[in-house]
């Protein structure tokens, strides 16, 4: 049989992952061969796992909770460390935003839909401000970080090497440091069939997800390059990027379920979501408990 593994560059394991032989090397004595569906949207793996394009996914911590709250029934099944200094919410060094409540009436370019809008959403009830009300959120693009700089929006969340390459060149500062507000996550997850009927190839793909992590850590200058091959910007930047990663997968434990939880009512407070999300009915279930139905 073939396991289907969904790439895009915004998740690096997988990225890299799937520029190694790693995957095909455990699947391999489960009689299993590994395909690589390559796309570019990472809000889209819910849906790519309920149509069967895809068994496994890895995203932000973002796009599940959007999956369970469009009745997608996904399993977490394993968790990156917290990544402090993958984002950074930017403005102007000598703009009129000083602070979070100086986001009220803005604009905000971000990638809505990913880690991106948990960041500025709970940055912002934090603030006692609203995502849904108080700011008009649009989707960044490659024009962002001028416009930003031009005046014509308030911040801009911004991530590996275009976070480094727009720091470098002046003019920004951190307004939020991700760090100080949630603890972004890369997120992997599968359908429920595949990963309570076949735990063992969930088990499998973790082990590549651990191997892979620990060549990027490796070989960060070879990782760069490959990256920036593919998403653009410099090598250079990119080694920066991928140098502040942990470069380490766990298992979805009760400091994640809350974390996500937290995110999760949040998100469908602002009027994100679409319904109420329980993120702990992602979890896998014991073998031979009642399936849903």
């Amino acid at each position: 049989m073939t396991v289907t593994i969904g790439v895009h560059p915004a998740n690096p394991t997988l990225f890299h992952l799937a520029r190694l032989d790693y995957a095909q090397q455990e699947l391999a004595p489960l009689g299993e061969t590994v395909d690589w569906h390559h796309y570019t949207d990472g809000v889209s793996t819910g849906a790519l796992l309920t149509d069967g394009t895809l068994d496994f996914g890895g995203t932000g911590s973002t796009p599940p909770i959007t999956a369970q709250a469009e009745g997608h029934d996904i399993v977490y099944t394993a968790v990156s460390a917290p990544r402090p200094g993958h984002g950074a919410l930017l403005v102007l060094d000598d703009g009129p935003v000083r602070g979070v409540a100086d986001l009220r009436t803005t604009t905000v370019h971000l990638a809505i839909g990913s880690w991106q809008t948990h960041l500025v959403a709970k940055a912002l009830h934090d603030a006692g401000l609203d995502y849904g009300g108080d700011i008009t959120p649009r989707r960044g693009t490659s024009a962002s970080e001028q416009l930003l700089r031009d005046g014509e929006i308030a911040a801009w969340v911004a991530q590996g090497a275009e976070l480094v390459a727009a720091r470098e060149r002046g003019g920004l500062r951190v307004l939020i440091p991700t760090a100080d507000v949630i603890t972004d996550r890369s997120v992997f997850f599968a359908r429920r069939d595949t990963a309570e009927r076949r735990p063992e190839l969930i088990a499998a793909i973790t082990r590549a997800l651990h191997r892979a992590d620990a060549w990027v850590a490796a070989h960060s200058g070879e990782a760069a390059g490959q990256i920036a091959g593919t998403a653009g910007g410099s090598a250079a930047h990119w080694q920066q990027a991928l140098s502040v990663l942990p470069w380490r997968t766990e298992a979805p434990g009760h400091a994640f379920v809350d974390e996500q939880q937290q995110a999760a009512d949040i998100l469908y407070a602002a009027g994100f979501l679409p319904a109420q999300v329980t993120v702990a009915d992602a979890l896998a279930r014991p073998v031979g408990t009642a399936q849903k139905g």
